[in-house]
């Protein structure tokens, strides 16, 4: 039910969204946006106010987004009487039609799915601080994250930086817009940084709002404890407003509160359920009151990792950092700047931050102080040198003057690299991701710059798969819908269903639907090489011919035309959307297929839909760290260890000691886990001979004949398994198949698994028995595994399986069953792989066929992942 009411709001947006974007956009029009609608905040606000202010601008329309134009009431009646600002409340109908019609847009965050700037609107986006703690893909699995932001960034004219740290090490590494991003950096200082310059008159007004919230001026230092947000998702914030008051309470019973007091500033995406705390009042700044100028009055600042310290350097004023769950955060996290080259003193209880305040107090040195003070001027230099109290005027004049004589705006940000755009497919547990997979650990990345599509996914299997994506990998994570409305969704669907429509040149015409969503997806973006590697999708292959490249490659896994036609349970699930496909490759450069006789094969069968010169191949490579991490033992055996005897009774005690000192007790856990888990398909003492198979229970792959041939092995064999690894729609008819041939006992279907390699290497023989394959990656890392292979004469065996490197039979079940019993006779030996040549020779047919120039010198090696598991394939 909740999925459906997801569902449900998603469809009425979208809906909102399309009729809106059918407006025009309407001249002289600004909207503002603060952390999705929580106050008149931050940057945006500074430059609304200086717009606001100055008579030069009065032509200008004013409108601010707020998530309740209730919980607001006070701010908006504030400009009750000014004609030019309106507000609109987010997510409203009201919302997306400014959001689609005005001609200027500021965020300090992200707007939502639907957005997607039109031709004529100018966007900045000015974030909302100075990054401490790491951010995007500097955190660790951060890349999903970035989804929406990035998906924002990219179509952003303008990305406002406070210094070059930021722009460095947020906007074009943290996250990933080095030789993306078209639009410019504008290095101007922050304008939120202005707001602090508090003349008395604005520090009376401020005290004025401030009082009718419990806190008035009463001629104390005010102490600022602004503590960050500590969730670990940007879509799951958590916080604790009893711990904050405890903090608070605590503090004030240490120092002198007759010269301080403590006033309380969080963070946006926790204030609503700490302003419902009442012990909190007095203390809680409002929500709708800018930071900055809560900085203007502040005399001591206290916080832990929040960046809000950058800004209050501009003050010179002191900074004192309390951190006390230092080790949990930086590890969990990390942060820019390590604790002790922070510019303050630093706390990790109450007693130590007191007694830092204290020493301000009486004006005493720490044992540092001096140290200290350098530390602090350095922060001042890196971080807010261009903090001169003209920021907002910079800014305002670079967006709608166009003033260009600034010298902090940055417009180059290429490094050289030819950039490449792969759809993956939809990352579930199969060959084509498990290619796709191994080809992003084998590209050379001295060369390339690469960004993936797929579509993202909360489903388990599907995210794991995609924290395997190579570290070097730009993400762009699908999500939400094409802004699509009632009056184009029968053309939208009838283009999913049936094909492209005849007479129409897909390229060379306006394709509004799908123009609109490639730059939703992908904004400004340009890509060298544009490869479908799925090709499976009509959707993805009409939206990836959208953008524009030096080439357009799509991949062919398997014979697609048997595809289309192959049954499952009576019907052809493939067929529809394959034909819609097949439409569309006239308007590829290049139509790859995973082998050469799959390329003859292609070519033969589909020579209606394009040219012979567009066929062509280029092999799936192997990723050898993985399958060898997966399947070399974590841990040496205690027995086979230097001085050490079999772990007899008597010994066991000396072994237990052992194992304590040499691995914590998580290792052993681990490994025993392990060892169970190896136990359950090969139990302890069984001697019989193991054939192993891994693939997908589909008919293409035919275990049906598998089983009956393996039944006439094991009748003359008793003591023979046959371990089954895949998952698919006829794993109940297969397991009738066994117990009809009289084999459920030595037949074990295993299912899917995370790491089918560990498997396959406790087994002795790798049999297929495919009637049809790409290029059959599970032979391959049979290869790499050493064993020996039985596999069936389908068109493409030649690419994994060239003579004299395993046996090849004809596809019929007397052959494989003859096959089977030549390894049991020691007529299959395994044969040697060179795995690196082979890859080397694999990516320079892949470069080849996107377009890339071909290299001459070797390739580097496969990269070592860092997280290895495996995919079926």
């Amino acid at each position: 039910m909740e999925n459906l009411v997801v569902k449900a709001k998603k469809a009425v947006a979208t809906e909102l969204s399309a009729r809106a974007r059918r407006q025009p956009i309407r001249r002289g029009t600004v909207l503002y946006e603060s952390f999705s609608g929580n106050g008149m905040l931050c940057n945006p606000e500074a430059v609304f106010q200086s717009l606001l202010d100055n008579p030069e601008y009065a032509h200008l329309q004013h409108i601010w987004v707020l998530s309740s134009l209730q919980d607001y009431e006070g701010t908006i009646k504030r400009y009750a009487g000014n004609r030019n600002v309106r507000f609109v409340r987010y997510g409203s109908t009201e919302y997306y039609d400014a959001l689609a019609t005005s001609e200027y847009l500021f965020n300090n965050a992200t707007f939502p799915w639907q957005f997607s700037k039109r031709r004529g609107q100018t966007y900045i986006n000015t974030w909302h601080g100075t990054p401490l703690k790491k951010m995007g893909y500097h955190i660790e699995g951060g890349g999903p994250d970035t989804r929406n932001i990035i998906r924002n960034f990219v179509q952003a004219d303008y990305l406002v930086s406070a210094n070059s740290f930021m722009t460095e090490q947020m906007y074009l590494d943290g996250y990933k817009l080095r030789n993306l991003y078209r639009g410019k950096i504008l290095e101007t200082g922050y304008p939120r940084i202005d707001r602090q310059n508090l003349s008395e008159t604005q520090k009376v007004g401020l005290y004025e709002v401030l009082s009718q919230h419990g806190i008035h001026d009463d001629g104390r230092e005010v102490i600022l404890y602004a503590p960050t947000w500590k969730g670990d998702s940007f879509y799951e914030p958590s916080n604790d407003a009893a711990i904050l008051h405890r903090t608070i309470v605590d503090l004030e019973k240490k120092i002198d509160t007759t010269r301080y007091r403590i006033l309380l500033k969080i963070h946006q995406v926790v204030y609503k359920a700490a302003s419902k705390n009442r012990d909190l009042a007095g203390y809680l700044v409002p929500n709708d009151i800018p930071t900055n100028t809560i900085l203007g009055i502040t005399d001591i600042l206290v916080t832990d990792y929040s960046s809000i310290f950058y800004d209050f350097l501009a003050t010179g004023r002191p900074v004192l950092f309390h951190i006390p769950d230092l080790n949990r955060y930086s590890a969990n996290r990390g942060l820019y700047v390590q604790p002790e080259q922070l510019p303050g003193p630093l706390s990790t209880d109450s007693d130590e931050l007191a007694s830092s305040i204290s020493r301000l107090g009486a004006g005493e040195a720490s044992g540092d102080e001096g140290h200290v003070d350098e530390k602090y001027e350095k922060a001042r230099r890196d971080y807010t040198s261009l903090e001169d109290g003209s920021s907002t005027e910079r800014l305002i004049n670079a967006v709608f003057k166009n003033d260009r004589s600034m010298p902090g705006i940055r417009s180059d940000h290429g490094d050289g690299r030819e950039r490449i755009l792969l759809y993956l497919g939809g990352m579930a547990s199969n060959g084509i991701t498990t290619s796709a997979l191994n080809l992003l650990d084998n590209i050379d990345y001295s060369r390339f710059d690469v960004s993936v599509l797929y579509s993202y996914s909360r489903n388990a299997a599907k995210m794991a798969n995609a924290d395997r994506i190579n570290r070097n990998v730009r993400l762009f994570p699908r999500q939400g819908y094409p802004n699509v409305g009632l009056k184009d969704r029968q053309k939208y669907r009838a283009m999913l269903k049936g094909g492209l429509p005849d007479g129409v040149d897909f390229t060379s015409s306006a394709q509004p639907i799908w123009d609109d969503e490639w730059y939703r997806c992908f904004g400004d973006s340009e890509f060298d090489y544009i490869v479908d590697f799925s090709g499976y999708g009509p959707f993805w292959t009409y939206l990836l011919l959208r953008g524009n490249a030096k080439q357009h490659s799509i991949w062919l896994h398997n014979d697609l035309k048997k595809d289309a036609e192959r049954q499952v349970n009576g019907a052809k699930p493939l067929k529809a959307n394959l034909e819609a496909v097949f439409s569309t490759y006239k308007y590829f450069d290049k139509l790859v297929s995973v082998s050469e006789e799959l390329s003859r094969l292609n070519e033969e069968h589909l020579s209606e839909f394009a040219s012979a010169g567009k066929f062509t191949s280029a092999v799936n490579t192997v990723n050898e760290f993985k399958i060898k991490a997966l399947t070399s033992p974590k841990y040496t055996r205690v027995a086979d260890l230097p001085g050490r005897a079999a772990c007899t009774a008597d010994a066991l005690p000396e072994m237990l000691a052992f194992l304590r000192s040499a691995y914590s007790a998580e290792d052993i856990a681990a490994e025993a886990t392990r060892q169970a888990w190896l136990e359950e398909f090969f139990p302890a003492g069984t001697a019989a001979q193991t054939f192993v198979s891994v693939g997908r229970l589909s008919p293409e792959k035919n275990h049906a004949r598998l089983i009956e041939a393996f039944s006439t092995v094991h009748l003359a064999n008793p003591a023979t398994r046959l371990l089954i690894i895949g998952n698919g729609p006829l794993k109940r008819q297969l397991e009738s198949t066994a117990a009809e041939f009289g084999v459920s006992d030595a037949v074990v279907f295993a299912g899917e698994q995370d790491n089918p390699y560990a498997l396959m290497d406790a087994s002795d023989c790798f049999v297929l028995s495919s009637d049809y394959e790409g290029q059959p990656m599970v032979l391959l890392e049979a290869k790499v595994l050493g064993l020996p292979i039985v596999t069936t004469a389908f068109g493409s065996v030649a690419s994994a399986v060239p003579p004299g490197t395993g046996l090849v039979v004809e596809r019929s079940t007397k052959a494989l069953a003859r096959g089977m019993q030549d390894f049991l006779e020691g007529k299959v030996p395994a044969s040697e792989f060179d795995i690196t040549s082979y890859n080397n020779r694999a990516m320079q047919s892949f470069y080849e066929a996107i377009g890339a120039s071909a290299r001459t010198e070797p390739l580097a090696q496969a990269q070592e992942p860092e997280a290895a598991v495996g995919v079926l394939s």
